[in-house]
């Protein structure tokens, strides 16, 4: 069996920031990488759970709405995973930095966060994933294209 390109990545030397992880045809797969792997403190839980309502609502959202393919988190809860069709790498970087500034800032309720609306909606940390977003943005504030190359 091959082994898949994610699992290809040297984690030993894996530092938080953006990467592309993939490109298949007109869809990029970025991995933005929160935290260094096998390295806890991981993303708890309750905190990644309400970036990724965040941050997918605040994509959909964005000028770019219909390049959004996914913004999923990593089992391994170091980072998350976001897919685009179409979209430049820089103006990927600048979306990303742009809704990790407006997750940092978020006051209101939770998008999604209801019972008919999340199959755990009780599992919510806002004052974490504002935390975790405000930690974040210094690593990514002045990310290049350059710097979204996974280091070997």
């Amino acid at each position: 069996m091959n082994q898949i390109k994610s699992f290809c990545v040297n984690h030993d030397v894996l530092t938080p920031g953006i990467y592309t992880s993939r490109i298949d045809g007109d869809i990029t797969t970025y991995d933005i990488r929160m935290r260094r792997p096998n390295h806890p403190p991981f993303l708890e839980n309750a905190a990644l759970h309400t970036i990724e309502h965040l941050f997918a609502t605040f994509a959909r959202n964005s000028a770019y709405s219909d390049q959004v393919i996914y913004f999923g988190p990593m089992g391994c809860r170091t980072g998350f995973y976001f897919l685009v069709r179409n979209l430049p790498p820089q103006t990927a970087i600048n979306l990303i930095i742009e809704i990790f500034q407006k997750i940092a800032l978020y006051q209101g309720e939770i998008p999604g966060a209801k019972a008919k609306e999340c199959g755990n909606y009780k599992e919510h940390d806002l004052n974490g994933a504002i935390w975790e977003s405000k930690n974040f943005l210094p690593v990514i504030k002045h990310w290049t294209v350059q710097n979204l190359q996974y280091k070997q």
